[in-house]
Parts: C-alpha cells; structure tokens; sequence
C-alpha cells in the first residue's frame, strides 16, 4: 500500500471553452405556457401527446422565423440567438460559417455575449482558423464589459500565453474579476495561483478561502484541493475526515485524481476505517478514467493493494467498480 498521502492537482480541462446558450428560460417557458393550456374534445393521453408536439413545433417554428426577422433588422439580441442556433444546428443545419456571421453582427454593436462567443470560435477555430490572438481580442472586449465568463477566459490565456504573452499578474487580475462574481471555475484556478504563488504572494489560507468558494458550488477539482489540504493541513488544521469528505463528493462526480486519493486514504484508514476493497474500488476507477501522465500510477496502487486481497474481496471491489455511475 502506498505510504504517501493525497495528492494535488491541477485541473487540464479549466480551459475548454463551450458556447453559451441564453435563450433555455424563453424555450422553458413556451413549453410551460403549452403544458398549462386545455385541450379540447375528450382525447387519449397519447394524442395528446402528440398533439402538444406539433403545437410545440409550430411554436418553435415561428420563434425561429421571429428571431431571423428581428436578426435581420439589425436587433443584437436576435443576432446572437441565431448566431447560436447556427453554431448548434437548432433547427437549421449546423454552420459554423453562418454562426460566425451573426455573432460578429451582434458582437460589433456591443453585445459581450456575442462577443465572447466570437472569441470561443476564434480559440476553436470554428468557422475560422484558430487564432489565440484574435480570441483574446473578443474575450477582452466583452471582459471589459463585466462578463465573467470572458474575465476567466482572458485569466487563462494570460496564465497560458496564448494570443498575449504568459503574465502571471494579469491572470490572477482577471481570474479575481471572474472570482467576485461568483465564476467557480475562476475561483478555483485564483485559489491555485495563491496555492503556488504565481502572480500572487502565496497564501495557503487565501488558497483555501477561494478553493472553499469553488468547491461549494460543486466544482469537482476545487473539492478535490481542498480535500488535500485538509489532509496535509496546510491552510487549516489537519482534518482526515473533512479530507475524505471534499474527496468523496469529488470523486463521485468523476474526478481521477480525487477518486486516487480516495483510494489512498482508505488503503491508510485516513479519516474512514481502513477498506481494501473501497481502496480498490476507487483505484481502479481512477486508472480507468486517468489522463495517461497519471494512469501507471494509478494501475500500481490497485495491483499493489490487490496483493493484499483475497480473490473474492478483489471480485466484489470489481463488481463496485462497474456498478458506480458519477453524481
């Protein structure tokens, strides 16, 4: 069994960038207006059914036609709408192209969502060829307007160097902007800059201030931090118990690293009594979903706590592992 105790990471997907969608609550409500309306004449529930489908179509039909209108007329908000059901094929076909079109439609009028989503294709090269430094060009405009999303994206392209030249100071700057608004993401990635004084003086206690902020909105790697520094009590007294519980929550979301030191402090009974075969468990599903820098690390935990089981400890350990399913 490992001697070591959890180890902290850094999360690599803090910078995959997705395009936004503001126009669910409109749809939602649509649906909830139809839902609520009485149906005529005594019908089954499956016509119905069926009934309410077609309505809803129709219904989409005519925001869709509504929303090219308004695009058309020049109305920002309309334009980024469309640029965004050209981006995700929401009844036209899918074209990058066309999505580029109308969010820098939107974008040149001020609109930072727009702009934001120009910078996502430009990073993407989605519709255009990838190019960091026109994506930062978008993300600034529309960071500078107050959206949160962009201020996290401009912090990592600053902490990153990509499309501006790496500066820690201003990572941190933008990453604190994003931060105060409630960005978990920012949060996190504020709380690892003063984990390891990049930019920032380090403070473990300002590390875990903001790791805390990231991890009680459910951000797997913020909970999965702060998990280790209350096993290693660095920034708060030294808690196994506190430590397995930001671990678990992490773990059971998916995270690798997390579910390995999971692993670990059941294969010390660190804060839960000792268990090879959750030890085992958590391992094994670790190896199963690690990046490869980590996975052989990983593999020889299991195989090392392995060798401590009996077959059938080993067979049900594996039979947890199949059966779980993330949160």
């Amino acid at each position: 069994m490992t001697d070591g105790r959890p180890n902290r990471h850094d999360d690599g997907g803090m910078r995959t960038w997705s395009l936004s969608l503001a126009r669910g609550a409109a749809v939602a409500a649509l649906a909830a207006a139809l839902l609520t309306a009485a149906p005529a004449g005594a019908q089954t529930s499956d016509e119905k059914l069926d009934d309410a489908r077609a309505r809803i179509e129709e219904l989409l039909l005519e925001a869709r036609e509504n929303i090219r209108a308004r695009a058309e007329q020049g109305y920002a908000s309309a334009q980024f709408n469309l640029g965004i059901m050209h981006a995700n094929g929401e009844g036209v076909p899918q074209d990058y192209g066309e999505a580029m079109r109308w969010f820098r439609l939107a974008a040149e009028q001020g609109a930072a969502s727009a702009q934001f989503n120009l910078g996502i294709m430009h990073a993407n090269g989605r519709g255009v060829p990838e190019d960091h430094s026109e994506a930062t060009r978008w993300f600034r405009l529309a960071a500078e307007q107050g959206a949160a999303s962009a201020q996290f994206n401009l912090g990592a392209m600053y902490d990153s160097g990509e499309g501006v030249p790496e500066d820690d100071r201003e990572a941190v700057r933008w990453y604190r902007l994003a931060a105060e608004q409630g960005h978990a993401g920012a949060q996190f990635l504020l709380g690892a800059m003063y984990d390891s004084g990049e930019g920032v003086p380090e403070d473990d206690r300002e590390a875990v201030r903001w790791h805390r902020l990231a991890a009680e909105q459910g951000y797997a790697s913020a909970q999965s931090n702060l998990g280790v520094v209350y096993a290693d009590g660095e920034g708060v007294p030294e808690d196994d118990r506190e430590a397995v519980r930001w671990l678990q929550l992490a773990a059971e979301q998916g995270d690798a690293s997390a579910q390995y030191n999971l692993g670990v402090m059941y294969g010390n009974g660190e804060g839960v009594p000792q268990d090879y075969v959750q030890a085992h468990k958590w391992f094994h599903l670790a190896a199963a979903s690690a990046e490869v820098a980590s996975r052989e690390a990983y593999v020889e935990a299991r195989d090392d706590v392995a060798a401590r089981m009996p077959p059938s400890q080993i067979a049900e350990a594996q039979k947890l592992a199949r059966e779980w399913r993330p949160d």
